[in-house]
């Protein structure tokens, strides 16, 4: 929950640095189980209002963090667009998020493993 935390609170704007997977992943998780959720209380009212607003709001952390994620693995942030690629462009950016981080510093800032 920390991690979802973290990039909605210090990091809800911020496309500079690096993401490590664990951040990536647990704020997707966290992400997936809140619009799990608010389907659900949508559902009942036949309305999807309250995934619609969360949706919003979390638009621009979601970049944000890919963003980060591509920039560990030594890519820049514009390979996000990829993922409008039908088909192969969702799975080519699937992989780039799995990929194990650029080892050492790089162009976008110090590995966020430490050493």
């Amino acid at each position: 929950m920390n991690w979802y935390l973290d990039v909605i609170k210090n990091k809800y704007f911020n496309f500079d640095g690096r993401a490590r997977r664990q951040e990536y992943w647990m704020f997707t998780l966290f992400n997936i189980i809140a619009i799990v959720i608010l389907a659900i209380i949508d559902s009942f009212f036949g309305k999807p209002i309250l995934q619609g607003l969360y949706t919003l709001a979390i638009i621009l952390p979601s970049l944000g963090v890919t963003v980060r994620r591509l920039h560990d693995t030594g890519r820049s942030g514009w390979w996000i667009l990829i993922a409008f690629v039908p088909f192969i462009g969702g799975l080519i950016l699937l992989v780039f998020t799995i990929l194990d981080s650029q080892p050492g510093d790089n162009q976008y800032g110090a590995n966020p493993k430490g050493a």
